[in-house]
This record gives C-alpha cells, sequence and structure tokens, in this order.
C-alpha cells in the first residue's frame, strides 16, 4: 500500500482520509477496512442484497453509533428503501448495499458493521431462523462453540439443519435458510423452542434466561434474533480491537478457531476464492410445524423480562 496518496477514487467513489486509525485499539486504518470490504465484496453482497441495511459507524473523535436512516447527503445512486417504524411511528429510509460501488461508499463513511434485515425488502417472511449463542463475560467462545453444537442437536431432532459462524466477537451465530412459507410470528415461536430444546439437552451448560442476573455463568441462547431485529452479517467487521469479522467455519472445524482468527487483515486470504457462507448453508428448507407449536407455549423473552423486572422492583420497595 506504500506510496498512495490519502485520497483516491474507486468505482466512482472517492475516499477519504484513509490512512487515519479506525479507532483505539482497533490496529487497522480506514484504508485497511475499505480494502477488506473490497476483496470480500462477492461473499458479502450476496447476503447484503435487498435487506434493509443498519449499520455502525464511527466517526473520528465520536463514540460509534447505529445508523438506520440514510443521511441527507447520501448520493441518489445508493438504492435504498422505505420502512415503517412502529416503535418511532415514523418512516425509515434504510439503505440496500447491493453492489460495489454502495458497498465502498459505506466503508468510506466509517461504516465499521453490517447489520441486514432478517427480511428482503418487501417481505415478511424471514428467510433464516437464527440463533444467537452469547457466552459469559471472559473469555468463553469454546462455551459457545458447544452451545451451538446443542443447538445443531436440536434441529437435527426437528429435521432440519443449519451453517454455523463466528459472531466477530465473543459468540456463534447459527443460521437456519427458511423456504420462505413462515411468517415472522411462526418464526420467532419455532426460534424459541429451539432454544428450550437446546437448553434441555444441558441445561448446565445453556440457559434461556433473558435477564443477565440469571444466567449464573452459562451461555445464554438469544432466540430474539427474529422479526424486526437485525445479527450481524456474514464477514462483516465489528468494532473490537483488533477488527475481528463476522466468518463462516465448517461444523467440523469449530474446536479449532478462535474469533481472533477473523480479522479484516487475515480473512481474505481464507476465502480461497469461494464463498464459504454460500457453501456451508443448506438449501432452504420448510419450518417443522411441532417447533411452532413448541414455541408458541413460550412466552416472548422481551415481555416475560419486562415483567419480571416490574415485579422485581416492586418487591425491593416493599422490602423497604
Amino acid at each position: 500500500m506504500a506510496g498512495k496518496s490519502a485520497g483516491e477514487e474507486r468505482d466512482g467513489v472517492a475516499l477519504t482520509n484513509l490512512d487515519q486509525e479506525l479507532f483505539e485499539d482497533a490496529g487497522a486504518t480506514k484504508r485497511d477496512l475499505v480494502d477488506y470490504l473490497d476483496a470480500v465484496r462477492d461473499c458479502m453482497l450476496p447476503v447484503l442484497h435487498d435487506r434493509p441495511l443498519s449499520v455502525i459507524r464511527l466517526l473520528r473523535g465520536q463514540d460509534r453509533f447505529m445508523q438506520k436512516n440514510l443521511p441527507k447527503y447520501t448520493p441518489d445512486w445508493v438504492p435504498r428503501t422505505k420502512v415503517w417504524a412502529e416503535a418511532s411511528h415514523r418512516e425509515v429510509t434504510y439503505g440496500l448495499c447491493n453492489d460495489r460501488r454502495t458497498l465502498l461508499w459505506f466503508g468510506n463513511q466509517r461504516a465499521i458493521e453490517y447489520h441486514p434485515a432478517l427480511m428482503l425488502t418487501g417481505s415478511h417472511a424471514p428467510t433464516h431462523l437464527i440463533m444467537d449463542l452469547d457466552p459469559p463475560e471472559g473469555e468463553h467462545f469454546r462455551l459457545a462453540v458447544q452451545a451451538a453444537k446443542l443447538v445443531r442437536e436440536a434441529l437435527a431432532g426437528a429435521g432440519m439443519s443449519g451453517a454455523v459462524k463466528t459472531s466477530g466477537s465473543k459468540g456463534v451465530h447459527v443460521f437456519v435458510p427458511l423456504d420462505g412459507q413462515a411468517d415472522a410470528e411462526q418464526v420467532a415461536a419455532a426460534t424459541r423452542a429451539v432454544a428450550a430444546r437446546a437448553e434441555r439437552l444441558d441445561p448446565e451448560l445453556a440457559t434461556t434466561a433473558f435477564i443477565r442476573d440469571d444466567r449464573h455463568g452459562k451461555v445464554f441462547l438469544d432466540a430474539t434474533r427474529s422479526g424486526g431485529a437485525t445479527v450481524a452479517a456474514a464477514f462483516s467487521p465489528r468494532v473490537r480491537p483488533g477488527v475481528p469479522v463476522s466468518f463462516p467455519v465448517p461444523w467440523d472445524d469449530l474446536d479449532d478457531v478462535t474469533p481472533a482468527d477473523f480479522t479484516v487483515h487475515t480473512a481474505p486470504g481464507l476465502l480461497g476464492g469461494g464463498d464459504p457462507w454460500a457453501s456451508a448453508m443448506p438449501a432452504p428448507q420448510p419450518l417443522d410445524p411441532g417447533l411452532i407449536d413448541e414455541g408458541r407455549t413460550i412466552p416472548v423473552a422481551r415481555v416475560q423480562a419486562m415483567h419480571e423486572g416490574k415485579r422485581r422492583a416492586k418487591a425491593r420497595r416493599e422490602a423497604g
């Protein structure tokens, strides 16, 4: 990279301040980010295509923030879609990262993390059932790996299968491709059931407890990645020391990797000219009706946690 100027143009996108460090402890510059996104674009663009995109940006000297609404200065050529946000009662204009030019533009905006919607624009059918495995504080990636195997076993019991990737942080994501026939409520219910079945396989290792204080050092089987939620995309960098990326791993190799193996510096060289996420992903499959039925008997975690929080607060007040 030596000898390049600080400002360049690539695919019609003016790239600026490329030699600035991304953030403290990043060990990477904005140039490294843009070069990484460009190197993995053939793998990354398919997982972003036609999905309303939220990004986490980190501007120099500021705290990170999640951007959903495209800023007013966004070029006209960036694809976009409007989505009604029930929580804020307003229409949000999301970007659609469908091409190299748009990906480079986001990179130049210091968009480090890429969190696409779980549904394609204009659709109400989630494309995947997703389980986010969040280990307790500390270096507990190995526990997340063991919990992922529980999820795999629970899925197999329902005649389903998925692919696995590092989250880019400390955990693991399991993605199960769906045939598009199930709506968001059905997928959410099925996800709760998968989590409950995985927990029953080894309750000493894994828990579905949404309230952190109730997890007692176990891996949290986060079944809330459904509906309007997002999850870090495969190949997305993360705002963590060393800028690790979320990277696909074959099930048989999970025991032999760590999140730090996959960074903006190392990941492009691990692609081998192919797309490991597409290669690992099973064919889209129907959602098991038994999972849906079981999941509908399980309370929605956030709602249950809200009521439990209120109950505990009341108990504390009454205790003086």
